[in-house]
């Protein structure tokens, strides 16, 4: 029988795997990850303020379907 901590870490990655798996998922249908996006603004940009959720969201998607271009679709 395992012991807890065994238990403890089986759980740990099953927690990681389904966070990988949804995180793949939103990608293929295009639903932008916030919290991703705040993580590198941190990481890689720290002197920067991120975007609200909503001003992500509005830029994520004008960027994905573009402004109501002229001729577009």
């Amino acid at each position: 029988m395992p012991g807890l901590a065994a238990l403890s870490q089986l759980a740990h990655a099953a927690q990681e795997g389904g966070s990988y798996l949804a995180r793949a998922a939103r990608m293929m249908v295009g639903v932008p990850d916030y919290g991703q996006y705040v993580a590198h603004m941190r990481r890689t940009h720290p002197e920067d303020e991120p975007l609200s959720y909503e001003e992500f969201f509005k830029n994520r998607m004008q960027a994905r379907y573009g402004g109501g271009r002229p001729g577009c679709c």
